[in-house]
């Protein structure tokens, strides 16, 4: 039966530990310069209705690393739901590759095509979740701190975004304290918060004060406050979130150990400074490297493949 990896829930608390495991696997071989080509005579492809550069990136090197081919599409050239139906896209794409990996608005367009698809279906990204994003960025803090479970975040900024839901799901399967710094008006999708609560995430705080949220946290992250797409609302955005900047002052406020992140890119003067981005506490360049590791160790798990 085909798997298809659409939001982190679509993995267990278990085999959201195994792919981390496999992606440190994975990571290691590919520092001592051995890529193993599991997929070797696949193809796969890459239909991107949004422009991407870190995402295309590292799922085109990633899955040439695993042995299989692959091919970009551009949203000129797909026209899906417009010059054709998802249904009918779906159908025609199953038949010529193995693997297909969606970027695309609407969250719905990639489940229903996902529904139709013959094939594991990947996604890389809607308005709603990034959970590539967020199983790279919990295998990051898995590796600084060697621990994933009890780990405290802190998600400040715009609280209603792809990744802000995707760190809610997760919360559900592994036992994080999230803390959310973010106004009234930009908070987590409602419906991903209840049944995220509902499967387990008991340790949810959603505040509008950053101090409390950061208070001796493990990690801070952040990212733009206009996802893209929105970069009209960002002055309106920018006097509300302000005092969600992540400078020294409020980073003092948490563990000596803490680590920063984001997931790029970065509007350095405005959500970050560049003290922070480029000090000692930022891995946010580890973090963009391993969603190169975090996705190859996915596309393994939905084939079902080991080293």
């Amino acid at each position: 039966m085909k798997r298809d990896f659409l939001a982190v829930t679509d993995f267990t608390s278990k085999e959201i530990k195994d792919v981390l495991t496999i992606a440190k696997v994975v990571k290691h071989m590919h520092r001592w310069g051995d890529d193993p080509k599991p997929l070797a005579g696949k193809h796969s492809a890459l239909m991107f209705r949004k422009p991407s550069l870190r995402t295309r990136a590292s799922f085109e090197t990633g899955i040439r690393q695993l042995g299989a081919n692959t091919l970009f599409f551009s949203d000129k050239e797909i026209g899906m739901g417009e010059r054709e139906s998802i249904h009918d896209v779906a159908k025609v794409m199953s038949r010529y590759f193995d693997l297909i990996v969606i970027r695309t608005y609407e969250h719905s367009e990639i489940v229903e095509f996902a529904k139709y698809c013959e094939v594991p279906v990947v996604n890389a990204l809607t308005d709603l979740l990034h959970p590539c994003q967020i199983m790279g960025d919990i295998f990051t803090i898995m590796e600084c701190k060697n621990r994933i479970d009890d780990v405290s975040i802190a998600y400040l900024g715009d609280g209603g975004n792809n990744v802000a839901n995707s760190w809610v799901n997760l919360a559900s399967r592994i036992p994080i304290d999230l803390r959310i710094g973010t106004t009234e008006d930009r908070q987590p999708d409602e419906k991903i918060l209840e049944n995220a609560k509902k499967n387990g995430a008991s340790k949810i705080t959603i505040t509008d004060n950053p101090v409390e949220a950061v208070d001796n946290v493990d990690v801070i992250y952040t990212d733009v406050w206009a996802s893209m797409g929105e970069k009209e609302k960002i002055q309106q955005r920018q006097e509300k979130l302000a005092k969600f900047q992540v400078n020294n002052e409020l980073l003092s406020n948490a563990k000596d150990d803490v680590i920063f992140m984001h997931c790029l890119p970065a509007e350095r003067g405005r959500e970050v400074t560049d003290e922070v981005m480029d000090g000692e506490h930022s891995v946010v360049f580890e973090q963009a490297e391993n969603r190169l590791h975090i996705q190859k160790a996915i596309i393994l798990q939905l084939f079902g493949e080991r080293f």
